[in-house]
């Protein structure tokens, strides 16, 4: 769940706490990603052929996009839902605007 500390500023200071298997997929999918962009280095570093990279680039676009959706429908299902019960309706306004980010 979403908590706030003391420090004033209501934006940076918010955390979320993961179930443990949450924080392990979440780290996971990360770790993936990680290589592919490390993969993706050493290609150039190796001269690879410009199409083989970027098939290595979409892929890992697709795996940024994935790990976005599994995080997105967490933080709806859990922080969002918990503060519109709780009348927060600035929680609204923050996902539209994460969204509009999002889909840039």
């Amino acid at each position: 769940m979403e908590k706030e500390t003391g420090n004033g500023c209501e934006r940076c200071c918010k955390t979320k706490e993961r179930t443990e298997q949450e924080y392990k997929d979440l780290i996971h999918r990360l770790n993936r990603i990680e290589g592919q962009i490390r993969g993706i280095k050493g290609m150039v570093e190796r001269d690879a052929y410009c199409p083989e990279i970027l098939v290595q680039v979409a892929a890992a676009n697709a795996a940024l996009n994935s790990f976005n959706k599994v995080l997105l429908a967490s933080h709806i299902r859990t922080c969002v839902a918990r503060d519109i019960r709780e009348g927060k309706e600035d929680t609204i306004d923050e996902l539209v605007a994460t969204l509009q980010k999002l889909m840039k």
